[in-house]
């Protein structure tokens, strides 16, 4: 116990304290140098589950000698990692020119940037744990993707193996691409490679918390720059890197402050996360309420909220739960075609891929129960296939 008579004397040591704890905790679960990596491998069901290539034609490409060389299990078993997945996708699409827009599914010509924003402000509502799966699974299948973490708590980036307070440093978040004055730094500035091909990372900390603060200021004094008001200076960002992408996606803070608008009015497509539950359904109103009352009031700005699509996902969803059954059937009634099909179905092996600050995606055979780990997947693959269905659907791909 920390003796201190002034309760912001205590905080300052609890918080100190605990960061050296996380920081040591951190650099025993990624040894030596305390980095995550990417360690999974695939076998050759798994490759052709993902790239739609039979088992037999990669046998024969390694046989041959043709294309990345999987390595062998001790049982023989061909296993490849991402990024031999990925050299797979350029080789066979270099065979197949006809097969390059499944094989290589980088947004083409004519097809605009998707922005997914994950929104609500109760927590608990699987916002982040959503926005991490769904980055994955596309950087998996092969898109270029780009998350963004608003979330001054920045779980997001946690999950990428940074410890917010000793990695992230100042001006390396979102905030420094938004921010008011000269010691703005262009986007391509604070991106970040991760572990994870495919895949980069906008990471986030307290500092995003100035946003915040100074946004009503610059309101105020009517100053403008050429980054525009505060819902704009998100998207313009974007802009600026969005040739190197496919897929943005962006995980908000629970709250409905400045940030979060300018992530929704970048966005181009929301969905908004809700657990089956009395207070959650009616908390996700009062949400929905505040934002069709603040989407009124920054009208007059030229803010308009306006997404190519707007979805409900149902997260942390028991089916065998009575209330939650109910509860889930007067979510359907209510938002009707705008609540996704698919449900995150509420599992263990989520709720222990969050404790190692993993993905199911991350997670090796024996890390959690077999059983439970194939269903969770099956779940979240239903959720994200949908996703993309409808990302698809605004490239005229389906």
């Amino acid at each position: 116990m920390i003796a201190s008579d002034a309760t912001s004397e205590k905080i300052a040591a609890y918080t100190a304290e605990l960061s050296r704890e996380l920081h040591e905790l951190r650099a025993e679960l990624y040894p030596p140098e305390a980095h995550k990596a990417f360690m999974r491998t695939y076998t050759t069901a798994d490759v052709e589950k993902i790239l739609g290539v039979p088992q037999s034609t990669l046998r024969t490409l390694s046989i041959e000698g043709k294309g990345p060389e999987p390595q062998r299990a001790k049982n023989g078993t061909r296993m490849y990692t991402l990024e031999q997945i990925n050299q797979l996708r350029v080789f066979l699409a270099e065979l197949r020119p006809d097969d390059a827009l499944r094989l290589i599914p980088h947004r083409r010509e004519g097809e605009a940037i998707q922005i997914i924003a994950a929104s609500n402000f109760k927590g608990g509502s699987s916002k982040t744990t959503t926005s991490v799966h769904l980055a994955h699974y596309l950087a998996i299948h092969g898109y270029r993707v780009l998350c963004i973490d608003l979330d001054p708590q920045a779980s997001f980036t946690s999950t990428f193996g940074l410890q917010p307070e000793f990695d992230v440093g100042e001006g390396e978040t979102a905030y420094a691409a938004l921010n008011y004055d000269t010691t703005r730094r262009p986007m391509a500035e604070v991106i970040r490679e991760t572990y994870f091909p495919n895949l980069h990372l906008v990471p986030g900390n307290l500092e995003l918390m100035d946003f915040e603060f100074e946004t009503p200021a610059a309101l105020t004094s009517g100053s403008r720059d050429d980054m525009g008001l505060f819902f704009e200076r998100l998207r313009r960002s974007i802009a600026t890197v969005e040739d190197n992408y496919d897929v943005v996606v962006i995980d908000t803070p629970p709250s409905l402050g400045y940030s979060t608008l300018a992530a929704l009015y970048a966005a181009t497509g929301m969905v908004v996360t809700v657990h089956p539950a009395m207070l959650d359904v009616a908390s996700c109103n009062q949400f929905l309420i505040m934002l069709s009352e603040l989407s009124e009031t920054l009208a007059a700005y030229g803010a308009q909220f306006s997404h190519e699509f707007f979805r409900v996902l149902m997260t942390r969803v028991n089916p065998n739960d009575g209330p939650q059954k109910f509860m889930s059937a007067v979510v359907r009634k209510i938002f009707a075609d705008d609540v996704m099909i698919a449900d995150a179905l509420e599992s263990t092996a989520v709720a222990a891929a969050g404790v190692a600050k993993k993905s199911l995606y991350e997670l090796e055979p024996g890390e959690v129960g077999r059983e439970p780990l194939k269903r969770a997947l099956e779940s979240v693959d239903k959720v994200n296939a949908e996703i993309l269905s409808l990302i698809h659907k605004q490239w005229g791909r389906i």
